[in-house]
């Protein structure tokens, strides 16, 4: 089997995972695993901050301007929240290091991946008959 796996620019073959440009040889390849990265929450919740204090200080001291602003960055710290999205990394470790291969919000895509490295890796070390 020359091209166990070949989609959306990560192939698999029975010497190489390539995926991103980047090509990593079967036989560097020690693991891999599967390393969900959750939405940032700092970011947003500190710009809907500052706006709400800017909203209310310009409430406080009647400018109309310092009102707008703030409600700008309260909205604008919603979208980074809503436009945020969970990604899936693979993580490939070599004897050297540990480094991300192939990032994607699609997780059974990731894992499918991930399988194939695993099974390339168990026919590469599987004893020939």
């Amino acid at each position: 089997m020359e091209t166990p796996f070949n989609e959306r620019g990560v192939s698999v073959t029975r010497n190489a995972l390539s995926a991103a440009g980047q090509v990593f040889p079967l036989r560097d390849i020690q693991n891999v695993r599967v390393v969900t990265v959750q939405k940032n929450r700092l970011v947003p919740y500190a710009i809907s901050l500052i706006g709400l204090a800017g909203a209310i200080a310009g409430g406080l001291y009647a400018s109309p301007l310092g009102v707008v602003v703030g409600v700008m960055l309260i909205v604008v710290g919603w979208l980074t929240w809503r436009t945020q999205d969970v990604t899936h990394r693979l993580m490939v470790q070599t004897a050297e290091s540990e480094r991300e291969a192939l990032s994607s919000i699609d997780l059974s895509f990731v894992e499918r991946v991930a399988q194939t490295v695993r099974d390339a890796l168990a026919c590469a070390t599987a004893p020939k008959s």
